[in-house]
């Protein structure tokens, strides 16, 4: 029998509505399970559920619960075929990216699920989502291996790499979308998985837990009009060590010599600058258009065709790893470690 640990963090999917109040609040473990029989009702499924205590709202989620989720998984990898993780949608993606990269090795899914609408709802969609994504997590091939074994997020119909994943819509519940690669698997009456799009990593490489994240890093995003003022105070915060710079198009920014001054100067002091372009599809393609000529001159780095929520968990995670090692940051800023970005 194949064993799924289910691991509890919060969000709309764990909550019930008061009949006095009405409004949301986390229902009781033995509440959730009288919601969803289905859980225990497998014949080649074992079931298991790990709570987080207090559950978390998602926005309230941080970089100590990411590490708090990344030992849920480390501490309890041996006894477990695969994993659910049931989180808040608002900060899912961020999540997501953070283990993909924490969890070095992973040869077994780690699939983040949740909800539009709390279990209780009756038109909830807190039933499918999580049955599915069990599925997905014992989900295994002819010789034993597991289909999917990367962190991911499964939402409505389809299974995405999570550290590809943006929250779209608040009201639908197609919540996420994947821009820049196609999902790993679709859910209908079967599920149809991507083989050829999973990231594997070797089979005899250990898992390994990467802990430390460092939060000195911050999203500056460009706009018309924006000052050199702004710039230069985000760009002298105290302890600063790297910048998501989110441009426009292919990478584009204003070719005002302020700002290229402002960027070379802060790189010049060693915080790293990576490009990110606004835009939800496509690529940075630094020097395609000649305002993006100074960013280049500047030292500012190319983010390809990255997510902001992967780009700020990598810059924290790797930061974290290499406090002292400014040349390996940014070598692996340009390198994708798990699939979370397209280098042509």
């Amino acid at each position: 029998m194949r064993k799924v640990l289910i691991i509890m963090t919060g969000g709309t999917i764990s909550m019930v509505r008061s009949k006095i109040s009405g409004a949301l609040h986390p229902a009781k473990l033995e509440t959730f399970k009288a919601f969803i029989p289905e859980l225990f009702a497998y014949d080649d499924i074992h079931v298991d559920i790990l709570e987080f205590h207090p559950m978390l709202d998602s926005s309230d989620i941080n970089p100590d619960n990411w590490q708090k989720m990344a030992h849920a998984v480390y501490d309890n990898y041996n006894r477990y075929d695969g994993f659910v993780i049931l989180h808040g949608t608002d900060t899912m993606s961020y999540s997501g990216s953070a283990l993909s990269f924490m969890l070095d090795g992973l040869q077994k899914p780690v699939v983040f699920t949740g909800s539009q609408l709390p279990i209780g709802v009756l038109r909830s969609d807190a039933k499918e989502n999580l049955l599915t994504a069990i599925e997905i997590a014992a989900a295994k091939d002819e010789e034993g291996n597991a289909i999917v074994p990367e962190v991911t997020v499964f939402f409505e119909d389809r299974l995405f790499r999570a550290n590809r994943t943006t929250k779209k819509n608040a009201e639908h519940f197609s919540a996420f979308n994947s821009y820049n690669y196609p999902p790993l698997a679709k859910a209908g009456v079967h599920i149809t998985y991507q083989p050829h799009l999973v990231n594997y990593s070797p089979m005899d490489m250990p898992l390994k837990l990467h802990d430390k994240t460092d939060c000195n890093v911050v999203v500056l995003k460009l706009f018309p009009g924006i000052s050199e003022v702004v710039v230069r105070t985000i760009l002298h915060i105290k302890g600063l060590r790297g910048v998501v710079l989110e441009t426009y198009g292919a990478g584009n920014a204003p070719s005002a010599k302020w700002l290229y001054r402002q960027l070379k100067r802060a790189v010049d002091r060693g915080i790293i600058i990576v490009n990110k372009t606004q835009c939800s599809t496509g690529s940075v393609d630094m020097g395609l258009y000649e305002v993006s000529q100074n960013l280049l001159k500047a030292g500012v780095l190319s983010g390809y065709d990255i997510t902001t929520e992967a780009l700020l968990t990598k810059m924290m995670y790797l930061f974290g790893e290499y406090p002292d090692n400014h040349a390996e940051v940014q070598s692996l800023l340009q390198k994708s470690l798990c699939g979370e970005m397209t280098i042509e």
